[in-house]
């Protein structure tokens, strides 16, 4: 099963509380910060909610 890699890329200065909640959720604190989560619909679901501010890469295990 894949794995995705999360990456904050940008700052949660300025967003609304709803995406900050979302970063959070994530496991992501500050910026350039990452976590590793299982790749299913609901890290999905969140990852574009937030899509503008991280990065996702599809790790291969």
């Amino acid at each position: 099963m894949a794995n995705l890699k999360v990456t904050l890329v940008r700052s949660t200065i300025g967003a609304i509380p709803k995406h900050k909640k979302t970063i959070e959720a994530l496991g992501l604190r500050k910026t350039n910060s990452s976590n590793i989560h299982q790749d299913n619909a609901a890290i999905r679901g969140m990852v574009e909610q937030v899509k503008h501010l991280v990065k996702v890469e599809e790790i291969n295990e």
